[in-house]
């Protein structure tokens, strides 16, 4: 059955991945970051107790994009730089199947990082909590909002993925793919800012071009609500609903161009 191989791919992926000590480091990066953050919050004596939520929110997400990336650039391109993609395709194993099942592999291992962090990070909200300082800016400590922030981070990460495996498909080279991708994660972090440049603009032919790269290129900036959450604004239910409906739809394309790249690609 399809749905057994691509688990098993899937699996193979997820084992590989969280025995990469590039997790190990990413993590430990993100740890020190959030340990930076209380750093600052004890230096300003609990004054703000949101600096302490931003930067624990960016460490999840930064950390989160660099496994996404680093790792899913070379989910197709370390198979064909060890050869063993002649092994792979020798097995009744699809193409679309082996494409898929890496994939689901790679967000099964952003999504356990993701918890492990996400965990570690409000645990540590709850120990501030208890403390005298951390109460004294007026603000939430442990919000529930948090996890509709880390949510759709979590869902970035698997657009992020999804990019990154079309590149590892498209290109040979792990370097290329890193460069693409990242290039491209971070113009769609100010993808809402090119948005508002096609209106402000004089030009109509700039104004056209900068609403269409805004509509092709994945819009990585509407799954930052980072700063709704931690100064306490609403973010509805709906405004979620079609963010993580958009990014859905955008990784299965991206997903799809993958699986028809690499099903026309010969290996020599």
């Amino acid at each position: 059955m399809s749905a057994r191989r691509i688990g098993l791919v899937a699996w193979h992926v997820f084992k590989e991945g969280v025995r990469d000590r590039i997790l190990a480091g990413i993590g430990g990066f993100a740890v020190l970051l959030v340990g930076v953050a209380i750093l600052i919050g004890q230096i300003t004596a609990g004054q703000d107790i949101r600096i302490i939520k931003d930067v624990g929110l960016a460490a999840i997400e930064l950390s989160g994009a660099l496994m996404a990336v680093l790792i899913g650039v070379g989910l197709v391109s370390r198979e064909i730089e060890r050869r063993t993609i002649y092994s792979l395709l020798a097995k009744p194993l699809a193409r679309w199947e082996f494409v898929v099942g890496k994939y689901a592999g790679l967000v099964l291992t952003l999504a356990a990082n993701v918890v492990l962090m996400a965990t570690a990070f409000l645990v540590i909200l709850a120990v501030l909590g208890a403390t005298t300082w951390a109460g004294m800016s007026g603000t939430r400590v442990a919000d529930p909002a948090l996890l509709i922030a880390i949510g759709l981070i979590l869902a970035e990460l698997c657009l992020l993925t999804a990019v990154a495996l079309f590149f590892s498909t498209f290109s040979s080279s792990a370097w290329l793919s890193t460069i693409f991708t990242g290039g491209l994660f971070i113009v769609g972090l100010f993808n809402g800012d090119l948005r508002r440049f096609a209106d402000v603009v004089t030009s109509p032919a700039v104004a056209t071009a900068a609403r269409v790269l805004a509509a092709v290129l994945p819009a990585f900036s509407a799954f930052d609500v980072k700063a709704q959450v931690v100064h306490g604004a609403p973010v509805s239910a709906g405004f979620v609903a079609m963010t993580l409906l958009y990014g859905a739809a955008y990784a299965a394309t991206a997903v799809g161009a993958a699986v028809a790249v690499f099903s026309r690609r010969e290996f020599k």
